[in-house]
């Protein structure tokens, strides 16, 4: 018997085989007995979902099934008023760190979790705050990262960086990115940041190409709060100034004196995941640890 009695769906919007792949999930789920509700922003473009009922908010939902990779996970989250539903991950991306369940699974998984073989496991938030003088130029949220980086042009940034109101230092580099456990393993992780069990409470500070040798990434405490004063001087280039931006879908740009203050959000994300912990798997998997290279 199904735990979730109202199961919505939605979908990567350039997903190849995409109403066959979401015809398939619909179908799986109809099986456990669950009503399936479709995405109201998504439902237009697929004519297998044309009967079913849609959904616009989480409160009409039980669960969320996000179909696509970690980019269509992030959106999903973002469109989520409360983070209160939990989300089911079914990766038809390219590399789904954050997915629970690969397609090919599907048949066999989707039914046991939705029976109450899965547990819900709560992914921590940043919340980020941008200020002009008094003023507030942009407030959100992350899952995975915020970066201040250059914008078009190849130009090092200054970051006056402070942890808990102590100096730690001036980076200068491409850029900073301020990353959750979750983030560890997304652009931190290609920045030279360390993987970080998503179960941690840590925020990870990883430079991007700093100029300096010595500055490496520090992990701190969950709940620190970094600000991060804007020092490069604005320059006549169009179009060329530091960007603020959160899980590279909503940015800023910010201008010198500005300062970006981040620390642990309130709310969590909620994901329904197998009992049994695979983030080990999923990296030997997704970096393909101990394969040969020939």
């Amino acid at each position: 018997m199904t735990h979730y009695k109202r199961v919505g769906i939605t979908a990567k919007s350039g997903l190849d085989d995409k109403c066959e792949t979401v015809d398939a999930i619909i179908r799986i789920i109809q099986g456990t007995g669950s009503e399936v509700l479709m995405d109201s922003k998504r439902k237009g473009a697929l004519e297998c979902a044309s009967d079913l009922s849609e959904f616009t908010n989480e409160s009409e939902i039980d669960l969320l099934i996000v179909i696509g990779g970690d980019g269509t996970i992030l959106r999903s989250v973002r469109e989520l008023s409360d983070c209160t539903t939990p989300i089911l991950s079914v990766n038809k991306g390219r590399v789904g760190f954050l997915a629970e369940v690969e397609f090919s699974e599907a048949e066999t998984l989707l039914p046991e979790l939705l029976s109450g073989g899965g547990v819900i496991d709560e992914r921590k938030l940043l919340h980020v705050v941008a200020k002009r003088s008094d003023d507030i130029i942009l407030e959100g949220f992350a899952l995975n990262e915020a970066v201040i980086a250059q914008g078009t042009i190849a130009r090092l940034v200054d970051l006056k960086t402070s942890v808990n109101g102590e100096s730690l230092t001036t980076f200068h580099a491409d850029g900073l990115i301020l990353s959750t456990p979750t983030g560890s393993t997304a652009y931190s992780l290609s920045s030279g940041g360390p993987i970080v069990h998503p179960t941690l409470d840590a925020m990870i500070l990883t430079p991007i190409n700093p100029h300096s040798f010595s500055q490496k990434p520090v992990v701190l405490r969950s709940d620190a709060l970094v600000e991060v004063e804007v020092q490069t001087k604005n320059n006549k280039y169009k179009d060329s100034g530091v960007v603020l931006t959160l899980d590279g879908q909503v940015y800023k740009e910010v201008q010198r004196g500005d300062i970006i203050s981040v620390t642990q959000d309130t709310r969590t994300v909620k994901f329904l995941r197998r009992k049994q912990d695979m983030f080990f798997g999923t990296l030997r998997q997704k970096l393909k640890w101990g394969e040969r290279v020939d």
